[in-house]
């Protein structure tokens, strides 16, 4: 547990409580924005994005020559190994949650499938994204910071 300091200064413990998969993959869907993980020239690369999950996996748009748009383009069938790591923490208690998802991106090809992505996901940034790319989660994670209880 870690000491932190509430609006009057007074220390509050926390305490960090493991999320099952569902618990996480819920709290993924309740926010846009996340980070994506990947590998570009044999580092590490992180990259804001927002995102739509949509039937379990985590779409987000990307537009032509995007690093990650061509890694999942010349990755063979099950796609490239990514990570998408989201979060809701409070700036001033550090308290709320952390969800990070591993899995295989893939492009998504199927232009009655891009329209509606398009429909659904609006990018924040100018540019035609015309590409989206799908992640399917093999692995999710996520922790809950939050105070302990001390009731009786």
């Amino acid at each position: 547990m870690m000491p932190i300091s509430n609006h009057q200064g007074a220390a509050v413990a926390r305490r960090s409580v493991d999320l099952d998969s569902d618990e996480a993959l819920r709290l993924l869907g309740t926010v846009s924005f996340g980070r994506i993980v990947f590998t570009r020239h044999a580092l590490p690369t992180v990259r804001p994005v927002n995102h739509v999950l949509d039937r379990g996996e985590i779409v987000i748009r990307t537009l032509e020559g995007a690093a990650l748009t061509a890694r999942a383009q010349e990755a063979d069938d099950r796609g490239v190994v990514v990570a998408y790591e989201a979060d809701v923490i409070d700036p001033d208690t550090h308290l709320g949650w952390s969800v990070v998802v591993t899995g295989y991106a893939r492009p998504v090809t199927d232009p009655e499938e891009l329209a509606r992505y398009r429909a659904m996901l609006r990018p924040w940034v100018s540019g035609t994204m015309d590409h989206a790319v799908r992640i399917r989660p093999d692995l999710v994670t996520g922790i809950r910071l939050m105070t302990v209880d001390r009731g009786g």
